[in-house]
């Protein structure tokens, strides 16, 4: 499989990033120059101006060269000390966000060595304090090396979460992807369901008319040739969701393939009256395919099952919900035992579940059987 291609962060963050880095890199200026005014410089435009402008544009790319951002920073400071002048930020402080920017990348040990090497450097130039101010030597020192720690500190600390939120993020990618292979598995399902009880019934029809009517055997055969072929594209389709780039989009089921499935069940042999009350224009996709996807598994059912002649699609559109009936007149559960769900209910169940809705299956009095299921509309309050 292909590897993908790096992920390109929103608009609104990398704007967000060019701004901080902007900010960043005028802070460093107006405080290394500030600091620079404060210790007695009378002419900023000799040393700190330079060096604070270095600095700051060096920061604007950042990201992309970090490394060289440090090493660049660090040798302006180092020409900025060797040229005679001296400025109490020292020496970590000016590149403080090189250092830490640098930090966050895999050359976090090179980061450290370079640090070292020049807080070693710093030591020996601050050694002509040692005889006069032991106490301010140490601290001059310490505080160096405290600060090359922590800001090598944050930068491991914040490259670890980085990490961890691209990993929360591949993880809900996934799990995102594994439902929509689940909800493609249910689309598969119910097409093959459906395709393979119509076309049982019509090759049955064939083969009882081949002699005796062979004009009705022709027309089953070239009935089940047009279901197999439907059935195909949407199948050819489905698969690319389960392939390594999916690209396209599965075909999705509307209202308006009801009557496609009416027709095929009715010319499998099964009466069917189809009764709706309301508006379908009005119902939202993801809803619309959950009712059809209901019809298609239950009438395949029927078929399939039920031994049935007649069957009745009942379904109400509401502001609110959508409710789906299709009962039969076919064979009782024997006993009134406890119907044992295959994985077509299952599906249906799972599917008007994962909308917020309720699903009942189950023979009714006086024999048949029906399925119901009441559906929210997707995007309406309660």
């Amino acid at each position: 499989m292909a590897e993908p291609p790096p992920r390109r962060e929103p608009a609104p963050v990398r704007h967000l990033a060019r701004i901080t880095d902007i900010t960043l890199a005028a802070l460093t200026l107006v405080f290394f120059v500030a600091v620079a005014l404060a210790t007695g410089v009378h002419n900023p435009w000799q040393g700190p101006i330079p060096l604070g402008l270095l600095l700051g544009a060096l920061l604007l790319v950042r990201h992309r060269w970090p490394m060289t951002v440090l090493l660049l920073s660090i040798s302006g400071i180092f020409v900025y000390h060797l040229t005679g002048h001296w400025s109490p930020a020292g020496w970590i402080w000016p590149a403080a966000v090189a250092y830490f920017t640098a930090a966050t990348t895999p050359r976090v040990r090179w980061v450290a060595a370079i640090g070292l090497a020049q807080l070693v450097y710093s030591a020996v130039e601050f050694r002509s304090v040692l005889d006069r101010n032991p106490t301010h030597y140490v601290l001059h020192v310490a505080g160096e090396g405290l600060l090359l720690a922590i800001l090598i500190a944050a930068g491991l600390t914040y490259a670890a979460a980085m990490r961890w939120r691209e990993r929360l993020r591949e993880t809900d990618s996934r799990a995102h992807a594994a439902e929509e292979r689940l909800r493609v598995s249910h689309e598969v399902h119910d097409v093959i369901a459906h395709t393979l009880a119509v076309v049982g019934v019509q090759l049955n029809v064939a083969a009882d008319a081949l002699e005796e009517d062979p004009a009705a055997a022709a027309a089953a055969l070239r009935l089940a040739k047009d279901v197999r072929n439907r059935a195909m594209t949407d199948l050819r389709s489905l698969i690319t969701i389960l392939r390594d780039n999916p690209g396209d989009t599965a075909p999705q089921a509307d209202l308006a393939s009801l009557d496609t499935l009416i027709a095929d069940a009715r010319t499998a042999g099964l009466e069917v009256t189809l009764d709706e009350h309301g508006d379908r224009a009005a119902v939202p996709a993801i809803t619309a395919i959950a009712v059809h996807r209901v019809v298609q598994e239950s009438l395949a059912n029927t078929l399939k099952h039920a031994g049935a002649s007649e069957a009745k699609v009942t379904i109400g559109y509401q502001p609110r919900s959508i409710i789906v009936e299709i009962a039969d007149n076919g064979r009782s559960v024997p006993g009134g035992t406890d119907v044992i769900e295959g994985h077509g209910l299952a599906g249906m169940r799972e599917r008007v579940s994962a909308l917020g809705g309720a699903l009942t299956a189950g023979p009714v009095p006086g024999g048949g059987f029906a399925v119901r299921a009441d559906i929210p509309v997707a995007g309406s309050t309660a």
